[in-house]
């Protein structure tokens, strides 16, 4: 038997791709969540003391004092299970269409998200194509563009909903609008860099054909520029989605994630806090992974490698 042909020991065999996906993003959660106990059984310690000595309880065990810190009704850092627990009651235990409900919640800023990441990218795009074929918009609109960035969102938020506010604009569209202004930008520079990407020789190459500057921007420029295209996205509607939570918070509404961290935030309520943040951070990893699907069926669709 030849070399080429000889089986491999079971010990050199490679392990499936999966585990070695999955592996590693299971032992950084691991850590993460242990180091979550730890950091609850720190902040919440110094409170449960004091509790204890209102009780006359002074003879507590180290180990009655973990437990209490791990399930107090108001901690300063609510455990893992306390927040898995009001995440699982907020979602599956409760009606989709209640307002106790983070699914409800979590719809409401949803549609702000998507509807200011359309037009983020839609605006995006259209800014990088003056910006690609015009040296003056090159020149005048870059340097504003990363100037409005530089703008803090809390700061501006407010003015954006008290000024649409006045002219009667309220609802969805402030909102939307804060998340079009956070994620604009990504898309601006990305397809910047992706319109600019084809080779001078392949750009020769058009003029000698005697493209327009629409055939060379629909048949070359485009298509290069789609793998940039969907990388910025991904940025944009995690960034559309902050946008939105955060245009919940001045406005004083009533739902949407933003909405209940801020009554979590009146009443003291820790752990609804705490579940209101987990709800965003799956909300925006399950946007991002769409993202990505589009992403691999547009790229197979054009041809282009696995």
């Amino acid at each position: 038997m030849s070399a080429a042909t000889a089986v491999k020991p079971l010990g050199a065999r490679k392990a499936p791709a999966f585990l070695h996906n999955v592996v590693p993003v299971l032992v950084v959660a691991a850590a993460i969540v242990a180091l979550w106990y730890v950091g609850a059984v720190l902040l919440n310690a110094p409170q449960q003391r004091d509790a204890f000595e209102r009780a006359g309880n002074s003879t507590y065990t180290a180990a009655e004092l973990v437990e209490a810190t791990l399930n107090q009704k108001r901690p300063v850092l609510p455990s893992p299970h306390q927040v898995a627990e009001d995440f699982w009651t907020s979602t599956v235990l409760t009606s989709p269409t209640s307002k106790r409900s983070l699914v409800y919640h979590g719809w409401v800023t949803l549609s702000s998200t998507l509807l200011g990441f359309a037009a983020g990218t839609l605006f995006g795009v259209a800014l990088a194509i003056l910006i690609v074929h015009s040296a003056v918009m090159d020149k005048s609109l870059m340097p504003w563009i990363i100037a409005s960035q530089t703008i803090p969102i809390l700061a501006i938020a407010p003015m954006i909903i008290v000024v649409l506010n006045a002219v009667g604009i309220t609802g969805l569209l402030p909102k939307a609008l804060i998340s079009m202004y956070l994620s604009f930008f990504p898309v601006t520079v990305g397809m910047v860099k992706g319109l600019r990407a084809p080779d001078v020789i392949n750009l020769d190459l058009m003029r000698t054909y005697s493209a327009t500057q629409p055939q060379v921007l629909w048949k070359l420029r485009l298509p290069s520029s789609v793998p940039f295209l969907f990388t910025s996205m991904k940025v944009a509607i995690a960034a559309s989605l902050v946008g939105a939570i955060v245009g919940e918070l001045p406005t004083g509404v009533v739902a949407g994630l933003g909405a209940r961290l801020l009554s979590g935030s009146y009443y003291g309520q820790t752990v609804q806090i705490w579940s209101a943040l987990v709800a965003a951070s799956l909300l925006a990893a399950a946007l991002v992974a769409l993202v990505s699907l589009a992403e691999k069926i547009v790229l197979a669709r054009m041809g282009a490698r696995p």
